[in-house]
């Protein structure tokens, strides 16, 4: 028997008042896997994220999670079992250090896992131990988004939302962005990027969803993304 998928989202509809956003999205993410959510900007992929963490509840689907429907609970109640959210704007705490960031963020995971302590966080994320005892707010704008990320990871999250997390930074930055993520899934941690710089997501990630106008047009393996010139054309060139 195959082993149930870390999240699986269902014939998702979602509005925003009366206007329909989502129209009946699926999806779903196996353990271990690095998933691309592809689309041009207001394709739908931000708000797919907030809809499978319960900030933009389905009014029509559900979500699951290893077998578990966590539609209709509270964002912090779907935080503990086991999703952990890198918003687009990253949100990090601007008064308080990076230290205290992390140690805001840190929990043990839905089973209690506790795999990620400060010492494991500054050896994935080198740059973020000499900026230790700096005030969240002045940091760059990359240094940010690493931050946002290794917090999220202090709650030992099974699954790992991250919502366009190359937009705005500098390509140098990007780049590393993409190292760092390159190595979270070698060591086994869950993702699903929502990223319309498709060539981000291309050396790093093994599944592919592309979503158009709110619906799920196309999802592979990133190989067979890789070949389909018509959907890429179609959907994600710029």
């Amino acid at each position: 028997m195959s082993e149930q998928p870390t999240i699986e989202a269902s014939d998702l509809d979602v509005y925003y008042g009366t206007s329909q956003i989502l129209f009946g999205v699926g999806l779903s993410v196996q353990k271990g896997d690095t998933m691309a959510l592809l689309g041009r900007n207001g394709a739908g992929k931000s708000t797919t994220m907030k809809a499978i963490m319960g900030l933009a509840p389905p009014r029509r689907g559900s979500v699951s999670m290893r077998g578990r429907v966590i539609s209709g609970l509270k964002p912090h109640h779907i935080a503990r079992a086991g999703l952990g959210f890198v918003p687009e704007d990253r949100q990090v705490f601007p008064e308080h250090t990076v230290e205290d960031n992390l140690l805001i963020g840190r929990k043990k995971g839905p089973d209690g896992e506790d795999e990620w302590s400060l010492k494991r966080i500054y050896e994935v994320f080198p740059l973020l131990e000499p900026l230790r005892y700096r005030i969240a707010g002045r940091l760059s704008g990359g240094e940010q988004q690493m931050l946002a990320m290794a917090r999220t990871l202090m709650g030992n999250p099974a699954l790992l939302l991250l919502d366009e997390p190359s937009e705005g930074l500098a390509p140098i930055i990007v780049q590393r962005i993409a190292e760092l993520l390159q190595q979270l899934r070698s060591i086994g941690v869950t993702i699903l990027i929502a990223e319309q710089n498709m060539h981000f997501c291309l050396g790093l990630a093994n599944r592919a969803t592309v979503i158009d106008k709110g619906q799920i047009v196309y999802s592979a393996s990133i190989e067979e993304l890789k070949r389909n010139d018509e959907v890429r054309q179609r959907y994600l060139a710029l």
